[in-house]
């Protein structure tokens, strides 16, 4: 089967195109708010995997029992061995702008 010279050209003009959208993904997003959801429970589970469940209230007391709230400040990431982590304390510079971003 022959491949065409023009047809090459296509597919190559078409994957620069692509990678040129791709280029801003680098760049670092401003903040957005999670979106989490009343009557949603959400989970971590022991093999690392996340969920998120459909909660009813019928059970909701015995769901609380054991629960802490998480104090204000928190923040959670991911780390390089694919932990779940949470850290309390300062995480934002005094600009506002995020302390732990990539590298300028």
């Amino acid at each position: 089967m022959a491949f065409s010279t023009k047809a090459f050209a296509l597919v190559s003009a078409a994957l620069v195109a692509l990678g040129a959208f791709a280029v801003p993904a680098f760049a670092q997003a401003p903040a957005t708010p999670w979106e989490l959801k009343p009557d949603t429970g959400y989970a971590y589970d022991k093999d690392g995997k996340t969920f998120s469940y459909k909660m009813g209230t019928s059970n909701a007391g015995e769901l609380l029992k054991g629960a802490k709230k998480v104090p204000r400040g928190t923040l959670f990431f991911i780390g390089h061995n694919g932990q779940l982590y949470m850290r309390s304390g300062p995480y934002l510079e005094g600009d506002g702008k995020f302390k732990f971003g990539p590298d300028q």
